[in-house]
């Protein structure tokens, strides 16, 4: 790598100007062709205002990429004569680019195919709407198939509670109907589904389930964590092809969205199928670092170690733009459901006490500690899903015990959502972090948004405060990755920017913002979670989430600058240009931007 310095004529600061080797510098891309004899830039982009998101927060003009790798950052004169003849030109006209950005826990698969065969409730206002839905597609069906909907969130109703069943005979008594909540932690079956499953009166709850009953003690048709199941496998699974066009449609939205990377958990083999197929055929056009699901017991357990030794670990990939990262635990369960694992009872309607509710592990802790040990052992990362606060304290004390037993350093155990964290457990995560490279919150700041009015009315007044406490994460040196949980909340990794500075919720039920602002971040770090910080939590830091030269070319460009624009604009910032591996992947119809061959740019 050959290297100068010199003075940017746009900031003043000294720019370090990198030539890097493609063959040497970070992971290779196992997609690219060998580059023909020349030495002129694949790419290059000029004329922006280019956050490099480096360890130093480097702003540039203009930047070069051959083979699908950055080779060169500074000013337009430092990178323009890099060009050859052959080299194509884009001209950003002073927007502001940044790393494309990286949702550190999605489910890019489950979420499109929710699209492809559920209705789309995530938008519905009302019981009464949802019924007008369920019986125009209950009237397209034939006699026995199910009626699939999802996205519903009783906050957003006028009504401000579950779906019954009562709901949902009458509007489509020949067909088994299942609803499942925004957070996929609780549904809502008519009496054909509920039939089908042989869930009665006497029915008992299924260890961590609850089978939400009516005043007279019969099932309300709400299923909730582990009762989802009896249902639920009865549904016809999906086919292989139905998952590869899931996954491609929303790699579609997402490059609309300015986004490059996504960490995917709790896949099936199906899922995984799909997204290994599509990546040894080279169509799939993202970052993708999966975890593995399995049945949360102890053989379960020991069967997933068995295979994950035959499969590369990350941050080499299994097939191109594909990494198999680890596995996926279940602690507690849901915020929006008051089945995640409290100290405290859960509220409803904000002050009112859901007397005797402090959620419940859906995993007997001890059994957790053992299954933790295995995994570890057999050095396999490990993001645990951990919403309540006792359960959040549970996870970090395990993985301190584990790691203090044997200290496997890199792993970066995980703490999923890790909604409200006890002082004690922020004080766990940040020893963790800097002994132990682990303990670190994959957070989503679209909860507050999205699903808040939800979360404010279920946490309390006093315990809404600590939701997403970004700000002392900072102040404590806690690194955390920002994420959507889409189909939980929306997929565009913007609104998380957003909603990481604004803390506002969707209808402001119980105010506009019930987390208070204490909590709040700048624009800045917000980014630093979507971009770096969540490029480390996919093994991928030294392959993606900065804009530095040996890097993948993942750039997204913006209408505005996310650093400086007000904080309202960001909820609606607009993707212009989308690069991954240096090939435009999505371009605005109507941008400014402009591209061209390095002759005509010449010559203009």
């Amino acid at each position: 790598m050959v290297c100068w310095k010199r003075t940017s004529a746009v900031t003043g600061a000294i720019l370090s100007i990198c030539l890097a080797s493609t063959a040497s510098a970070g992971t290779p891309d196992p997609t690219a062709k060998p580059s023909p004899k020349r030495h002129g830039a694949d790419v290059i982009l000029t004329g922006g205002h280019i956050l490099t998101e480096d360890p130093h927060d480097s702003v540039v003009e203009a930047l070069a990429i051959r083979d699908g790798r950055l080779v060169a950052l500074g000013t337009n004169a430092q990178i323009l004569p890099l060009a050859d003849s052959a080299t194509r030109v884009i001209d950003l006209h002073g927007l502001t680019a940044t790393p494309g950005l990286i949702d550190a826990h999605i489910h890019l698969a489950e979420g499109g195919m929710n699209h492809l065969r559920s209705l789309d409730l995530s938008t519905v206002a009302s019981i009464a709407e949802i019924r007008r839905l369920v019986a125009a597609r209950a009237a397209q069906l034939h006699p026995g198939e199910w009626l699939l909907g999802a996205g519903w969130d009783e906050a957003k109703l006028a009504e401000k509670r579950y779906i019954a069943v009562t709901d949902l005979d009458d509007i489509a008594p020949r067909n088994p109907v299942w609803l499942e909540h925004t957070t996929g932690h609780y549904g809502a079956a008519n009496s054909a589904a509920l039939r089908l499953a042989g869930i009665e009166r006497t029915t008992p709850d299924p260890t961590a389930g609850t089978i939400q009953r009516d005043s007279a003690g019969a099932p309300s048709g709400v299923l909730k964590e582990s009762a989802q199941n009896l249902v639920r496998r009865l549904i016809p699974e999906p086919t292989l092809e139905q998952w590869r066009k899931a996954i491609l449609d929303n790699v579609q939205l997402m490059h609309q969205e300015g986004m490059t990377g996504v960490k995917d958990p709790d896949l099936t083999q199906l899922q995984w199928d799909a997204y290994e197929s599509l990546a040894r055929e080279g169509k799939l056009q993202a970052h993708v670092c999966a975890l593995w699901h399995f049945d949360q017991t102890l053989e379960g357990a020991r069967a997933l170690v068995t295979r994950a030794a035959k499969l590369p670990r990350p941050p080499t990939v299994t097939a191109p733009n594909l990494v198999l990262c680890g596995v996926k635990i279940y602690m507690d369960g849901s915020g929006g459901a008051r089945t995640a694992w409290m100290y405290d009872d859960w509220h409803k309607n904000s002050t009112d006490v859901d007397t005797g509710n402090k959620g419940y592990p859906l995993l007997d802790p001890a059994v957790y500690k053992q299954i933790e040990r295995l995994f570890h052992d057999a050095g396999v990362h490990i993001g645990t899903h951990a919403i309540g606060d006792r359960a959040v304290d549970w996870v970090v004390d395990t993985y301190a015990e584990v790691l203090a037993a044997n200290p496997k350093s890199g792993l970066r155990h995980s703490i999923i959502h890790a909604n409200t964290p006890t002082d004690h457990a922020i004080a766990v995560m940040a020893g963790l972090q800097r002994r132990y490279d682990a303990g670190y919150p994959e957070t989503q700041g679209e909860f507050m948004y999205w699903i808040g009015d939800n979360y404010a009315g279920n946490l309390g007044p006093q315990r809404a405060l600590r939701l997403n406490p970004y700000q002392t994460y900072l102040r404590k040196g806690i690194r955390f990755a920002g994420g959507s949980d889409y189909p939980v909340t929306p997929l565009p990794a913007r609104l998380g920017l957003w909603a990481s500075v604004a803390r506002q919720t969707l209808h402001g039920s119980y105010g506009a913002q019930p987390f208070g602002t204490a909590e709040a971040i700048s624009a800045a770090d917000a980014l630093k979670s979507y971009t770096a910080w969540a490029a480390h939590q996919l093994f991928l830091e030294a392959d993606a989430g900065s804009l530095e030269p040996g890097k993948s070319a993942d750039i997204a460009v913006w209408d505005l600058d996310p650093l400086t624009a007000p904080t309202a604009a960001l909820e609606n910032l607009e993707c212009e240009l989308t690069l991954f591996r240096g090939s435009v992947v999505y371009q605005a119809a109507a941008t400014p931007i402009t591209i061209t061959n390095a002759k005509h740019h010449a010559t203009k």
